[in-house]
């Protein structure tokens, strides 16, 4: 609780993301989100031989067809997700280091 208010600020700012990041990462899980989200239906109509219940809330879908689809499509999405994010952080990180190290150069 000793933190000075200008420590706070230089902690927020250091925890906030720029806006770089946050457009790279917007449009990878953008992109990433469509492609899975095929990727799974194409899945789901190979393996069941049906089309992927359009709206799950349906009383016209079983229960049991709409909870896997939700638990395929929740689990699916999110694991994709996770891995490109990572992935793209990755590569941020190693690209804005490197636009760091050879801006220090020129100075």
């Amino acid at each position: 609780m000793n933190d000075t208010l200008e420590e706070i600020a230089d902690n927020a700012k250091a925890e906030k993301p720029d806006l770089a990041w946050r457009l790279i990462g917007g449009a990878v899980a953008m992109g990433v989100g469509f492609a899975t989200r095929k990727l799974i239906e194409y899945g789901w109509r190979k393996t069941t031989g049906k089309k992927p219940p359009a709206n799950p809330e349906s009383l016209e879908v079983g229960l049991a067809e709409a909870v896997g689809f939700a638990v395929v499509m929740g689990v699916g999405m999110e694991v994709a997700r996770i891995v490109a994010t990572r992935a793209a952080a990755k590569r941020y990180q190693a690209w804005s280091s490197a636009a760091a190290k050879a801006t220090s150069h020129k100075v």
